[in-house]
């Protein structure tokens, strides 16, 4: 699987932060906050397979450890505890195993599986949060044989085995329901006594972490893992209420409930899901996944006796053979759940109860019902998380925007969504295109490129280049080692990122172990990578530079690690390998923001046929609006009034207010030192043919001149390939009040005056 950006940053982030507590005395916590959807289970697994394969970290002197050979370096040994709710332990055990399966990094073991009733070097022991709180589990319980958690943990201990313990889901353990539960979730806690306890979640309770390590939903969206937003109740404004009935403007009738209405508005939507996929040529069949309430009574039974009737009498969805287009997922029963998680599984709609919300991964699920009050605000996170998910992550979003959703459809009257989710992710507004205007303009936008904050291959070839022009070959000498080196005698070096930006004098000279140079190598590369963040891959990404520079030019020494980094950090040799460096990182630099300033063109663009909007929005009663119903944020007063300006023109046939992001809205490009998109607020269709390209924020723009200029060269150059554009920067000449008149500056920058509109021309519509 190839790991997104985000991905690798927190994995990078996890390891120097592990090895950092590993060092100190004590048990330390590590927080791991990573959004639903992200991956964490994956990301756990790279992290801890880089941790056991990382040299640094496993034979740091700072790290007490066994020893492993006669006159080898101290190794430290590690040892895994994996903790977690209800089954998901049992899923997250299988989904390490498949990932470990190839490259035996760790190995997975339940509690009765252990070897010699130990954890073992590089094993990891996973078992159930909750029932290792029973007084009864075998886990804690005294036995004939010995063997119990204490037993396990003490004998892991003998061997000089650091514990790492990872509380999955660990807001469940922390936030225990009652008070002896939580003294029982402390005492175990402390009864484990981890070197370090890593505990992950989408919403953690934080209890005086030590460090953490957090992703920002926003660049899980980015990179097309999740959805762009979860839209609740689309639509519902068209159902109305007549005494106990609810019809649908769009043609259905006789709706008798609140649980049809919901129900109808779910598969209506999933039908247009259904066409939308066709349109991408993916053989994805979206799901929809209907929540019933825990049983209490009978109304709990009634219900799902309705649900199912209004399934199978309306879209002809039953459980029956031949059929199968409706599955059941309940502690009690299960019906159809074989491969539901397939993307092209016949199943269209999921009946469940709570049990589906954790762990559980469909990424084809895409709409949620739901008939109850969402008590626990951290549940309720935990069930839109099933929908969250992109089903063909590798590709990311679609171009259809009503796939990049997750749609939620209740008949509650209120529903309680934890805030941090909330305030990014919930959607309560949509609006429609009314037509097709066809309009097939050119658009432009950044190509997004790793390699601004680290080092792509691309380096290797660059430095490798650099080191020929600089001669480097003829500058170093070979015969220069570094053997020895000088430490202070009562100060201990923990962790290399501790070093960074010191200044080491030491008073003992001491010979240089494998370790020592390994760690000078790297704290060498760290020190010469600004302006480049120094993670492990951009530190590593310098090394193998260096090294593939003595492949080609000393075949003797080239497969001799102690011999080269000897050579490098050697006095005579150190500044001329700091001079190639530099000389390749400014090379490097000048490539990237080449790259960054890469347009990627859209030749055909057309209005969005959907938009989506948050709680900061609200409807605005426009008649012009070729989106409708037309929102608003009302940030600025000049676009307030310029709209009012635009919906009573005679002349305008329709208008559009423009977004600022991605390839979903309308961009042209301008130069301000390096080529961005100007997202121009306004596009304007005259009834005469004419498309007018306006943005009403007047002198008041602070790269007024670029995109001023920008917009008159795009209208120009389009015009000339047979469009009928115009416009320019929008302006009032009563700055304060809008109640002048509006004109447009459609000449070049240069003919801009200050505190005049004088060369301005009117915008007459």
């Amino acid at each position: 699987m190839q790991l997104k950006i985000y991905q690798e940053n927190a994995i990078d982030d996890l390891l120097i932060k592990t090895k950092r507590l590993l060092g100190y005395s004590g048990s330390k916590k590590l927080v791991f906050k990573s959004p639903t959807g992200s991956g964490k289970t994956i990301m756990m697994a790279e992290f801890l397979k880089q941790l056991v394969d990382d040299r640094p970290a496993r034979r740091s002197p700072c790290l007490a450890g066994r020893q492993v050979g006669v006159g080898r370096e101290v190794r430290q040994s590690l040892g895994f505890i994996w903790a977690a709710p209800r089954q998901l332990h049992i899923q997250s055990k299988e989904k390490l195993e498949n990932y470990f399966e190839t490259n035996r990094a760790l190995k997975c073991f339940y509690f009765e599986d252990l070897d010699d009733r130990k954890i073992s070097e590089n094993e990891i022991l996973f078992f159930n949060w909750e029932s290792i709180n029973k007084k009864n589990a075998i886990y804690i319980r005294d036995n004939e044989q010995d063997f119990n958690l204490s037993k396990v943990l003490e004998r892991t201990r003998e061997e000089d085995r650091k514990i790492i313990l990872i509380i999955d889901e660990s807001w469940f353990a922390a936030g225990a329901k009652d008070a002896k539960e939580e003294q029982a979730a402390t005492k175990l806690r402390k009864d484990i006594n981890a070197d370090l306890t890593i505990e992950v979640a989408a919403t953690p309770i934080l209890k005086d972490p030590d460090d953490m390590v957090s992703i920002d939903l926003e660049d899980v969206k980015k990179e097309g893992m999740i959805k762009k937003a979860i839209i609740l109740n689309e639509e519902f404004d068209k159902f109305i209420k007549s005494g106990k009935i609810y019809t649908n403007k769009l043609g259905d009738k006789d709706i008798k409930s609140t649980e049809e209405l919901t129900i109808t508005a779910a598969m209506k939507k999933r039908q247009e899901l259904v066409e939308a996929y066709k349109k991408e040529k993916t053989d994805i069949n979206p799901l929809v996944l209907i929540q019933i309430p825990r049983r209490i009574g009978n109304r709990e039974d009634e219900l799902r006796l309705e649900i199912e009737k209004i399934l199978k009498s309306k879209y002809s969805i039953t459980t029956e053979k031949g059929n199968n287009k409706l599955a059941i997922w309940l502690s009690e029963e299960k019906i159809n759940r074989e491969n539901v998680e397939r993307n092209d599984s016949p199943v269209e709609v999921l009946i469940f109860k709570e049990a589906i919300a954790y762990g559980w991964d469909c990424p084809r699920a895409q709409i949620l019902v739901v008939f109850r009050e969402w008590k626990s605000r951290i549940f309720s996170i935990q069930t839109v998380g099933r929908i969250m998910r992109m089903p063909e992550p590798d590709k990311g979003h679609y171009k259809n925007e009503i796939l990049n959703y997750g749609y939620v459809y209740t008949n509650l009257d209120n529903i309680e969504i934890q805030e941090d989710i909330a305030k990014d992710y919930i959607t309560i507004y949509t609006s429609k295109r009314r037509f097709d205007p066809k309009l097939s303009l050119l658009s432009r936008y950044p190509k997004r490129h790793r390699e601004k904050t680290r080092l792509s291959p691309l380096f290797q070839e660059i430095f490798l280049k650099q080191a020929k022009e600089y001669d480097l070959k003829r500058q170093i000498d070979i015969k220069a080692r570094k053997f020895d080196l000088k430490i202070i005698s009562d100060y201990k070096a923990e962790d290399v990122d501790a070093l960074a930006g010191a200044k080491i004098v030491g008073d003992k000279e001491i010979k240089a172990s494998d370790f020592d140079l390994q760690k000078l190598f790297d704290f060498f590369v760290r020190n010469n990578l600004t302006p480049f963040y120094p993670e492990d891959r951009s530190v590593k990404r310098v090394e193998e530079s260096i090294y593939k520079f003595f492949e080609s030019d000393w075949e003797k020494i080239a497969d001799k690690w102690e011999e080269i980094v000897q050579i490098i950090l050697s006095d005579k040799n150190s500044q001329h390998f700091v001079n190639v460096l530099g000389k390749a990182k400014e090379k490097y630099q000048a490539e990237v923001i080449k790259k960054e300033s890469e347009m990627m063109d859209v030749g055909n663009w057309n209005i969005p046929e959907t938009l989506s909007f948050g709680k900061e929005y609200s409807a605005v009663s426009v008649e012009k609006s070729i989106m409708q119903p037309f929102y608003n944020d009302e940030k600025w007063k000049s676009e307030t009034t310029f709209i009012n300006f635009l919906d009573k023109s005679e002349k305008v046939e329709w208008w559009f207010k423009n977004g600022d992001r991605d390839a979903t809205f309308f961009a042209i490009p301008y130069d301000n030192g390096e080529k961005k998109p100007f997202y121009v607020d306004f596009i304007v269709m005259l009834k005469d043919g004419r498309i007018g390209l306006f943005d009403p924020h007047g002198t008041f723009l602070s790269d007024f001149g670029p995109k001023s200029d920008g917009l008159r060269q795009y209208i120009q150059s389009e015009n000339k390939k047979g469009k009928k554009l115009f416009g320019g920067i929008v302006a009032n000449t009563d700055q304060r009040d809008y109640r002048g008149r509006w004109i447009y500056f459609d000449k070049p920058n240069k003919d801009f005056k200050d505190n005049s509109f004088d060369n301005w021309a009117d915008l007459i519509l």
